[in-house]
C-alpha cells in the first residue's frame, strides 16, 4: 500500500475517522483505541507481504521482554542482555539485507584466488523498511541500557510504537523517548495541529508525484544504457536525480509527519533543506536527520566520537559513515558512497583545525570563500550520489566516465531539459519560502491566519493540481532501504 495513491487516502480517511470517533465513546477504554490503531499499523504493513508481519512482531516481543527485564538487572547481566538483543536484530537484518551480497563477495574472492568453492547464493526477499524499525528498536533497549529512559511496562504501547504505520517503511527513524511519552496523554481535537498536518501532506505529495516523479525520466533512462548517452545528458541526469532524491524521501517525509499529525501524534524532523548546507558536516546535520542522530548517538559516540586523539576522531568519522553507506544497501557503490562522505568530513574537520581563518573570516575575501566552499560541498554532494544511484560498480565507472568527459550520444530532449528547468524553478521558490519561514514564521503565520474556508479551498485546489500535473507514479527510493 502505497503513500501518494488513492488506496492509501481511503485508508488513511478510514483510519483518521474512527482515530477521532472512537474517543466520543466515553465507555470505550483507551486501549481499544490503541489496539485499532495497531491493527490498521499491521494491516497496512502485512498488506504488502502479510508473512513479514510476524518478523515485525516477533522483533517487538524481543526488545519489549529485554528492556522489561533489563530493568530488574544490574552489571553484567544488562550487558549480556544488551548484546542479545544486538546480536539477534543485527543478525536477522544481516541475513534479509547483506547474505547475497556476503556470498558473492566471497565467491568473487574465492575465484580470485584460483579456488573452486561455491558459496550458497539463495534468493531473500527484503523485507520493507526492516533496516528502520530494526534501529528504532535497537535505539530502545540501547537507552534503556544507559539508563536514559524507563523500560515500558504495557507491551501495546511499545507494539505501536514500532508499528506505527506513518513511519514504518521508511522512517524518520523515531527514539522511543520522543514517542512513548505521547502515548501517555493522548491529543484531543481542539488541540490538534490540523492545518500544519494538511499543510505538510499537501507539501509532501506535491515533492513526490509532481517533482520526483516527473524527474526520474531522466536518471532512469541515463543509468539503464549511459553508454549510450552525451556528457550532457549524463550531467543533466545527475543533476536531476540529486532533486529526484530529495524530494522523493523528504516528500515521503512530509506526508509521513502530516498523517502522524493528523492522529495526534508528532514525529522527528528529517529534513531541513540539506542544498543550503554550509558545509559536509551541516549537510549531514540537515539530510537525512532521523539515521544521521542515530549514527552519532549510537556509533559515532561509542567509537570515541571527539575524546580520542584527533586522528582517532578522524577514524571514527570514517568508520560512521561507511557503515552509514552499507546501512542502506549491500552494494559496494553504498559502502563507496558512504566512505568518500567519511572522508569529506575527516578533511573539513581537519582543514577547520589547520585553516580556522577561512572558515571564520567575516572580510569580503572570508565571504566569498565560504560561499565559493559551500558550492563545492553541494557539488560533491550531487556528484556522490553516482555512487547511490547506479546499480552496479561497472556502470559508476562508465557515468564517471561520461561526466568527466567530452562524450558524444544521445542527448536530452526539450522536454526533459523544460521539466528539469521547472522543478529547479520550484525547488528554488519552495526553498526560499521555508528559509525566510525558518527566520521568522512568515509561512506558518500566513495558512494559520487564513479563514478556514479559504484554507481549506487552497488545500483541495492544491490536491487538485498535484494531480493534473504528476506523472506516472513510482515507488519510493528509500522503501527499498
Amino acid at each position: 500500500m502505497n503513500f501518494a495513491t488513492p488506496l492509501f487516502l481511503f485508508f488513511f480517511l478510514l483510519i483518521f475517522g474512527l482515530r477521532w470517533v472512537l474517543p466520543k465513546l466515553n465507555a470505550l477504554p483507551e486501549w481499544i483505541l490503541k489496539s485499532f490503531l495497531i491493527a490498521g499499523s499491521y494491516f497496512f504493513y502485512m498488506s504488502w507481504n502479510p508473512k513479514f508481519g510476524l518478523l515485525l512482531f516477533g522483533t517487538t516481543i524481543l526488545d519489549y521482554w529485554i528492556g522489561k527485564t533489563m530493568d530488574q538487572k544490574e552489571g553484567r547481566a544488562r550487558a549480556t542482555l544488551l548484546t542479545f538483543s544486538l546480536v539477534l536484530n543485527l543478525g536477522v537484518l544481516a541475513f534479509f539485507k547483506y547474505f547475497i551480497f556476503l556470498m558473492e563477495s566471497g565467491n568473487a574472492v574465492l575465484s580470485a584466488f584460483g579456488l573452486n568453492l561455491s558459496l550458497p547464493v539463495w534468493r531473500i526477499v527484503l523485507p520493507v523498511g526492516i533496516s528502520f524499525y530494526t534501529f528504532q528498536s535497537l535505539s530502545y533497549t540501547i537507552d534503556v541500557f544507559r539508563r536514559e529512559i524507563l523500560p515500558e511496562k504495557n507491551f501495546w504501547n511499545y507494539a505501536l510504537f514500532l508499528s506505527f504505520f506513518p513511519q514504518l517503511v521508511a522512517g524518520p527513524i523515531v527514539p522511543a523517548k520522543t514517542f512513548l511519552p505521547q502515548l501517555k496523554s493522548w491529543v484531543v481535537w481542539k488541540e490538534l495541529p490540523l492545518r500544519e498536518g494538511l499543510v505538510l501532506l499537501l507539501m509532501g505529495v506535491w515533492k513526490k508525484v509532481v517533482i520526483a516523479d516527473q524527474l526520474s525520466i531522466l536518471p532512469d533512462s541515463f543509468y539503464r544504457t549511459p553508454s549510450e548517452f552525451s556528457s550532457a545528458y549524463a550531467w543533466a541526469a545527475v543533476f536531476a536525480y540529486s532533486l529526484q532524491i530529495y524530494c522523493d524521501f523528504s516528500g515521503y517525509t512530509d506526508i509521513a509527519l502530516g498523517c502522524a499529525l493528523l492522529l495526534g501524534f508528532r514525529l522527528t524532523e528529517n529534513f531541513r533543506m540539506p542544498y543550503l548546507a554550509s558545509g559536509f558536516s551541516d549537510f549531514w546535520r540537515r539530510w537525512h536527520i532521523s539515521l544521521s542522530s542515530w549514527l552519532r548517538n549510537y556509533l559515532y559516540i561509542p567509537l570515541g566520537g571527539n575524546r580520542k586523539t584527533e586522528l582517532r576522531t578522524y577514524v571514527n568519522l570514517f568508520l560512521t559513515m561507511l557503515l552509514g553507506g552499507l546501512w542502506h544497501g549491500a552494494s559496494w557503490n553504498f559502502v563507496v558512497w558512504g566512505g568518500v562522505h567519511g572522508l569529506f568530513l575527516a578533511m573539513e574537520r581537519m582543514g577547520k583545525k589547520f585553516w580556522p581563518d577561512f572558515f571564520s573570516a567575516t572580510n569580503g575575501l572570508g565571504i566569498l570563500g565560504r560561499f565559493s566552499y559551500r558550492i563545492f560541498v553541494i557539488f560533491c554532494v550531487v556528484l556522490c550520489w553516482v555512487f547511490f544511484r547506479s546499480p552496479n560498480w561497472k556502470t559508476t565507472g562508465i557515468v564517471f566516465e561520461k561526466l568527466l568527459g567530452f562524450s558524444t550520444g544521445a542527448d536530452p530532449s526539450l522536454s526533459s531539459l523544460r521539466i528539469l528547468i521547472i522543478a529547479f524553478f520550484l525547488f528554488f521558490a519552495a526553498t526560499w519560502v521555508g528559509n525566510r519561514d525558518e527566520k521568522d514564521g512568515s509561512f506558518r503565520n500566513f495558512y494559520e491566519n487564513l479563514h478556514p474556508l479559504f484554507f481549506g479551498a487552497l488545500v483541495g485546489v492544491g490536491l487538485l493540481f498535484a494531480v493534473v500535473f504528476s506523472s506516472e507514479s513510482q515507488p519510493f527510493i528509500y522503501f527499498v532501504f
